[in-house]
């Protein structure tokens, strides 16, 4: 099953720094705009190696990854990032309002180094399938700099909540060692958490768990290429510099793969396994509290002959439609209200909330909800039955392909759909004419997500959003050896 391991982390020195001007969004996070200003805010801030600038004159030998892989190496040198003494795992909370409600919760998890395993394992599952671009990006840079400057985003599921227990003891021991407020108003602590008890004790309540990836899954995949090149690389030169005898003496007895008898960055016997077998995860359990995941909104554009009538007949069969309109702007704030109170309301019916470009003597919003007894085996006839019940497939295979001609090879090349976070700004686009129609969706569970990953499956790109991000270079792990 999982693996778990303290490690020595690299983090900032806050003596020389300030955590809120040094710390980023994950690479997949950051807007041109956000680079920028993150450049602006220090000249040790991450973004120079977690995004870097692109240079024109970038050539081999001399880009944005070697510039990343410098940087690194230089705060090491002059102390603005340092190592921990001890192996340790690192209890991390988050504390952030819910969007779009005054309401706050508390994430809580702990940092440690996971054993990369392959899918097929049955370890470590995703519930997404990823794009070939980031991975080139991410496993260059991580050719470079030999680190890995942020966390996966790891679930499992302890109904005891033993872990949670040992994070909040630890914390209550002492001040964070890092706290910080981000761009989101999201105030992130952490913890060294070294005791030998401690560690000992979240490593047994972890070594039967399996692992969903919920965000990070090109990440993991990187993590993963990487590892296989330097299993390759290692065993290359042992077959050239030992020949077959050596070769035959790397299996003997109580060695692993991959292994490294002068490599300290994780708390495993000389022998073992190498630090490039692990990557940095975050772990949270299922059943803490805290847990959010948000919807993806969808917004549609560039449909040839769109028809709000025509859709809607299609769709009369299978869904009733709840009606919202107004007349004047005086009207729609409160239809909206209503329409996104309803929205929430009818989730078990499966709702789906739509607001289409205005008709002729007509404006309204829409609550779409299946209608009882649809056959859904008939509506989503190429869908296996866990993939039904998730509203986003019921979306896609059951309204965007057959009602608009909008096709999964669409959806990737973002052709006709992109995708909005917030449900104002999604019905705001229709409004402003940059859009056809918006789609609106409630959010799946946590419990969903597991299901549906744990049985062998994935969900469409964009399913899932859980909030907030793991800050990047709050405990960065080194490979190096």
């Amino acid at each position: 099953m999982a693996q778990v391991h303290p490690f020595h982390a690299h983090r900032y020195n806050g003596s020389r720094v300030s955590f809120d001007r040094v710390l980023t969004q994950p690479y997949d996070m950051i807007s041109p705009a956000m680079q920028e200003k993150y450049y602006a805010a220090d000249p040790h801030n991450l973004i120079a190696v977690e995004k870097g600038r692109m240079l024109p004159d970038d050539a081999e030998g001399r880009n944005v990854y070697t510039r990343a892989a410098e940087a690194l190496e230089s705060w090491i040198r002059e102390n603005i990032v340092v190592k921990d003494s001890e192996p340790s795992f690192y209890a991390y909370t988050q504390e952030y309002t819910v969007p779009g409600t005054e309401e706050r919760r508390t994430r809580r998890g702990f940092i440690g180094a996971g054993k990369l395993e392959d899918y097929s394992a049955g370890v470590v599952f995703r519930h997404e399938y990823t794009l070939s671009g980031p991975k080139a990006d991410r496993l260059e840079l991580l050719r470079n700099t030999r680190t890995h400057t942020g966390q996966l985003f790891m679930l499992y599921s302890d109904e005891q909540r033993r872990v949670d227990a040992i994070l909040e003891e630890a914390e209550g021991a002492a001040p964070p060692a890092t706290e910080l407020r981000d761009e989101y108003g999201v105030v992130h602590r952490l913890w060294v958490v070294s005791d030998p008890a401690r560690v000992a004790a979240i490593q047994e309540a972890m070594a039967g768990q399996k692992l969903v990836i919920a965000d990070g899954h090109h990440r993991y995949e990187t993590a993963l290429t990487y590892r296989n090149e330097r299993r390759n690389e290692r065993s290359a030169a042992a077959g050239q510099s030992s020949g077959a005898t050596a070769s035959a003496g790397s299996h003997a007895p109580g060695s692993r793969e991959g292994a490294s008898s002068d490599c300290t960055s994780i708390d495993v016997a000389p022998g073992e396994l190498a630090p490039y077998e692990f990557a940095t995860m975050t772990f949270v359990n299922t059943r803490s509290e805290g847990l959010t995941i948000l919807p993806t909104h969808r917004v549609v554009a560039n449909v040839p002959d769109f028809s709000w009538p025509s859709m809607r007949r299609y769709m009369e069969p299978w869904f009733a439609a709840e009606e919202f309109p107004f007349a004047d702007e005086g009207a729609k704030a409160e239809a909206r209200r209503k329409f996104l109170q309803r929205l929430v309301e009818a989730r078990e019916l499966r709702a789906i909330g739509v607001y289409p470009t205005a008709q002729p003597g007509k404006q309204a919003y829409y609550v779409l909800t299946l209608r009882p007894g649809a056959n859904l085996s008939l509506l989503l006839p190429g869908v296996s039955p866990l993939q039904r019940e998730l509203d986003v497939v019921l979306l896609h295979e059951g309204i965007l392909e057959p009602a608009l001609g909008i096709t999964p090879q669409a959806v990737t090349a973002e052709k006709n759909l992109t995708y909005e976070r917030e449900a104002v700004s999604a019905l705001d686009a229709v409004d402003r004419g940059a859009t056809q129609v918006a789609f609106l969706l409630n959010p799946c569970g946590v419990e969903q997500v597991v299901h549906i990953a744990t049985s062998g499956e994935v969900m469409p790109q964009k399913s899932t959003d859980f909030y907030p991000k793991l800050l990047s270079g709050i405990a960065m792990y080194r490979v190096d050896c």
